[in-house]
């Protein structure tokens, strides 16, 4: 296991328009007994409702959605640019068919109950305060559905949730 420092968060200097949508993260939820992650290139962080936030926008579909629904807390996971086909196999792999840690090779470790992958380098520990399913109704511009939904069943739809920032670490 790899030693993490906590970061000071007004010392953050990151530009989330490169380190998510092209670097991508790994969202990791679960527990002790069975934790699950899954790449995203949707996302951010910000302020709301008076606290340093992460927001993440998880499919109806996607496995992990079972473990952010359930627990309270998730993790998002920043690597270097030689974990980049890590991250894409935790993208195009579900771990309803297998086990992603074991197969792939990185490992989950914990702070606080928390999950977070031991080979990030920048992590973002949350705690959920919201989730928002996102219908068709909420779209006021057409083209969203035509280009991100269009031919797809509607529970494919995304969960927005808002998780409070409780810490930031890295190594």
């Amino acid at each position: 296991m790899h030693q993490f420092q906590p970061y000071p968060i007004e010392l953050l200097e990151l530009n989330p328009f490169t380190k998510i949508s092209q670097e991508w993260m790994l969202i990791t939820a679960g527990s002790a007994e069975k934790a699950n992650a899954m790449t995203a290139s949707w996302g951010g962080l910000g302020v709301l409702w008076g606290k340093n936030v992460a927001f993440i926008f998880v499919r109806e579909h996607r496995y992990t959605k079972e473990f952010i629904d359930k627990e309270a807390y998730f993790s998002c996971n920043f690597f270097d640019k030689k974990f980049k086909n890590d991250l894409k196999y935790f993208g195009v792999v579900s771990g309803r068919q297998e086990d992603k840690f074991k197969t792939s090779g990185l490992t989950v470790n914990f702070k606080n109950n928390i999950p977070f992958v031991d080979e990030g380098n920048f992590i973002c520990l949350c705690k959920k305060m919201a989730a928002v399913p996102i219908t068709e109704a909420h779209f006021l511009d057409p083209e969203i559905k035509e280009k991100w939904y269009s031919g797809k069943e509607e529970d494919n739809l995304h969960t927005l949730y808002i998780g409070e920032l409780l810490e930031v670490l890295a190594r």
